[in-house]
C-alpha cells in the first residue's frame, strides 16, 4: 500500500507542472498591466512604475516570470495580492473554512439523500416510484449550479421565506441555517447522480449469487440489502463521490458568488474581476492541489470498503 501511494503521489508531479503552466499562462493572457493594478490606478511616475516592474520582474520574458513562481510556490509561497498587500496563503487560510463548511455540508446531505432513494429505486425497480425518481435524477444531473442556485434562492427564500439567501450568519446554530440553502444547491447534481450510482450498484449485487442464497435461506430482507448488499454497492458510489467532492470544490466559485459566502471561490472571482494574477493563480493551484489528493485518497479507500483489492 505504501509503494502504491508513493507511486501515485509521483504521477501527481507532471500533473501538477502541467496544470501550473496552463494556470500562469491563462492568468497572464487577462488585460492589464500588473503595475497599475499594484498602485490601484494612479497617477505614478514611470520610474516608480518602472521599479515594480523590476522588483517583481515583470519586465523578464514569460517563461522566466513562470519559473520565479514555480520557485517560490514550491517554497510555499504563493506570492502577495496586488490589491490587498497581503500574502495570498494567508488569504486562502482566512476563506477556506468556509469553503470546506460548504463542500463538507454538501457531500452529507448527498450522501443522506442519494443512498436512501438510490436503495429505494433497486428494491422497486421498474415501479412508477423508481420511474419518477429517475426523471428527477436526470432533471437533477442536467441541471447547471447556477440554474439551482437561482431557482433554490427564488423558491426558499422568496417564495416560501423560510431559508436565508445570503451570508453565513453570526453563531453556529445561524451558520447552519445560512449555510444549508448553498449547500444544497451546490449537491442537486451530485445527489442525482449518486443516487442513480447507488440504484445501479444495489440492482446488480441483489442479483448475485451469494444475495439469492441469503434469500432462499430466509435471511430478512433489510439484513440482506444494508447488511450485505449496500456495502459491495457503495464501491462505485465512492469512486463517483470522491470524484465529485473535487468537482464541488470548483462549484464552490459560482455557488458562493451567488449566495455571498466569501470563501475561496469569492476569492478566485474577485481576484479575476480586479486581474489580482497572484491571487487567482495561486489560489487556483491550491484548489487543484485539494482535488488531485482526493481522488488519489479514494483509489486509497477502495481497499478499506473491499478487502479483495489490495495494492502492490
Amino acid at each position: 500500500m505504501l509503494n502504491y501511494v508513493i507511486r501515485r503521489l509521483l504521477f501527481l508531479l507532471p500533473v501538477l507542472f502541467f496544470v501550473s503552466v496552463l494556470i500562469f499562462g491563462l492568468s497572464h493572457l487577462a488585460p492589464g498591466d500588473p503595475a497599475l493594478i499594484m498602485v490601484g490606478g494612479k497617477q505614478t511616475s514611470p520610474e516608480v512604475l518602472e521599479n515594480i516592474r523590476e522588483k517583481y520582474h515583470l519586465n523578464d520574458p514569460i517563461w522566466e516570470q513562470y519559473l520565479y513562481w514555480l520557485g517560490d510556490a514550491l517554497q510555499g509561497n504563493l506570492g502577495e495580492s496586488f490589491k490587498q498587500k497581503q500574502p495570498v496563503w494567508d488569504m486562502i487560510a482566512e476563506r477556506l473554512p468556509l469553503t470546506l463548511q460548504l463542500v463538507f455540508m454538501s457531500t452529507c446531505i448527498t450522501l443522506l439523500l442519494a443512498v436512501p432513494l438510490g436503495i429505494f429505486a433497486a428494491v422497486k425497480k421498474h415501479t412508477w416510484a423508481d420511474y419518477v425518481m429517475s426523471l428527477i435524477a436526470l432533471a437533477g444531473v442536467s441541471s447547471p449550479i447556477f440554474f439551482t442556485g437561482v431557482l433554490a434562492v427564488l423558491l426558499f427564500s422568496y417564495k416560501l421565506d423560510i431559508l436565508p439567501a445570503f451570508g453565513t450568519g453570526d453563531n453556529f446554530i445561524e451558520n447552519l441555517k445560512y449555510m444549508f440553502l448553498p449547500s444544497l444547491a451546490l449537491g442537486i447534481n451530485m445527489i442525482a447522480l449518486s443516487s442513480r450510482i447507488t440504484r445501479s450498484g444495489m440492482i446488480e449485487v441483489l442479483q448475485t449469487n451469494y444475495i439469492q442464497t441469503a434469500i432462499a435461506k430466509g435471511i430478512p430482507k433489510r439484513t440482506i440489502i444494508f447488511k450485505h448488499a449496500l456495502r459491495n454497492a457503495l464501491i462505485p458510489l465512492l469512486t463517483v463521490t470522491g470524484l465529485q467532492v473535487g468537482f464541488l470544490m470548483v462549484g464552490t466559485v459560482l455557488v458562493e458568488y451567488t449566495f455571498g459566502i466569501g470563501g475561496l471561490g469569492s476569492l478566485i472571482v474577485h481576484g479575476v474581476q480586479s486581474s489580482d494574477y497572484p491571487v487567482v493563480q495561486g489560489t487556483t493551484l491550491f484548489m487543484v492541489v485539494v482535488f488531485l489528493l482526493i481522488n488519489m485518497l479514494v483509489d486509497v479507500l477502495y481497499a478499506v470498503i473491499d478487502p479483495r483489492i489490495r495494492y502492490s
